[in-house]
């Protein structure tokens, strides 16, 4: 399937605007263009922009975007904060000339945990959180999970240290890890308990081929 290259892809997505009022809660974090250009060129390589795009926990819809310019012809962006699906509607419309056809994405307020989706063989694009906030632990196992029963593949992005938990999961899901790979995830300085101006996590990488499902 031929589209934008990797490098065409991060220079559009450079101009997604970032949250306005991000919540350390929800953890919301600007994904970066660099990975999410990456993370949809590999699908695009893969073949798998053809199906149902499912972007779990939209945010700024950096990852719903960055599909719908790969190739994408139906996406849609689920995320709990209604401020954020703003934002991502914002940024459709402003990366529209660059090639985004505004009624290719759907916007969809809602939790990832109780969504509403009927699906069973979508392609599943997310960067859930991390699991860094109190009360946020495994936080991304959720995700998973939604992944697991909607998706015939996913890409999902993870905290360093991930990879046995993922691929623990993914086999009780009947599930397999196809890639796993690594990659820089910074983040500025944005809440009272940063420290620094910004930092570099290393974050994981998956994409996961989920069993056949009725």
């Amino acid at each position: 399937m031929s589209g934008p290259t990797r490098r065409t892809l991060a220079r559009r997505l450079e101009s997604v605007e970032d949250f306005t009022e991000p919540s350390a809660r929800l953890e919301q974090y600007l994904t970066p263009s660099e990975l999410a250009s990456h993370l949809c060129h590999l699908a695009q390589l893969h073949g798998d922009l053809g199906a149902q795009v499912v972007d779990l926990g939209t945010g700024t819809g950096m990852l719903a975007i960055g599909a719908s310019l790969a190739g994408a012809d139906r996406v849609v962006g689920i995320d709990v904060d209604v401020g954020a699906l703003k934002v991502a509607r914002r940024n459709v419309r402003a990366v529209a000339a660059d090639g985004v056809d505004e009624r290719r994405i759907e916007w969809v307020r809602g939790d990832v945990a109780r969504h509403p989706f009927s699906v069973t063989h979508a392609t599943v694009l997310s960067n859930p959180p991390f699991g860094a906030q109190r009360g946020n632990r495994h936080a991304d196992r959720r995700f998973l999970e939604t992944a697991a029963e909607i998706g015939a593949v996913s890409y999902t992005i993870h905290n360093e240290g991930s990879q046995t938990f993922v691929e623990s999961f993914a086999d009780d899901e009947d599930g397999t890890v196809t890639h796993a790979f690594r990659a820089a995830f910074p983040i500025p300085k944005r809440f009272a308990f940063h420290t620094t101006a910004e930092e570099t996590l290393e974050a994981e990488v998956f994409r996961i081929e989920w069993g056949e499902r009725a």
